[in-house]
């Protein structure tokens, strides 16, 4: 029997070192792959509409190739004043980015999908998480970045370390969300799909 009929074969359908790192949680096998997307908002697209969609089609990309394998598809939106942010990329567009958050409320919403085709089971959640920022000052901001180099991140911090200095609290249903995968209700995902956890 071959790997690819068993029903407990797990993907990731992400090259993230973040969602890797916290699925890695659940003490179970899995496998990483790359879905290759277009990842481009839509017209009249909203925030919510966006990252659900390219949640739902990373896990539909790897399921074509996989279909009895259980597939997992996530996907991140940070939103601050009605607008989507992207990654800063570099120093001086983090610095604009945390800047212009200090005192303010920064919406980022998290969107899991699982998937596997064979047996046609597939849901999709989304999670909100609020992370208000308390009020920053320049060199504040300049020594995190300094430190950390958040660059690579949507709203140039890292919550999973000394970006969490910069908050003044967090609202959400699922902790780990804000790093990327919403494990509690990726949990009970796959359970539904055929998976024993714990």
């Amino acid at each position: 029997m071959n790997s690819e009929s068993l029903p407990e074969r797990l993907i990731l359908a992400s090259s993230s070192q973040y969602r890797k790192m916290l699925l890695q949680r659940f003490g179970i096998p899995f496998e990483c792959q790359s879905p290759d997307i277009d990842e481009s908002r839509k017209t009249n697209e909203s925030p919510v509409e966006l990252a659900e969609r390219l949640a739902d089609e990373k896990a539909a990309t790897i399921c074509r190739n996989h279909p009895t394998a259980i597939v997992i598809g996530s996907d991140q939106i940070a939103v601050f004043e009605n607008k989507v942010l992207g990654k800063p990329g570099s120093y001086e567009p983090a610095m604009k980015q945390l800047s212009s958050f200090s005192g303010r409320t920064v919406e980022f919403l998290t969107a899991v999908s699982v998937q596997r085709l064979a047996s046609g089971f597939k849901e999709i959640y989304i999670d909100t998480t609020r992370v208000h920022f308390r009020e920053l000052e320049s060199k504040e901001i300049e020594r995190y970045l300094d430190t950390e180099k958040p660059f690579d991140c949507a709203g140039a911090f890292k919550a999973e370390s000394l970006g969490i200095t910069l908050f003044e609290r967090i609202s959400s249903e699922d902790p780990t969300a804000l790093i990327g995968l919403p494990l509690i209700h990726t949990a009970g995902m796959l359970r539904r799909a055929g998976l024993h956890l714990p």
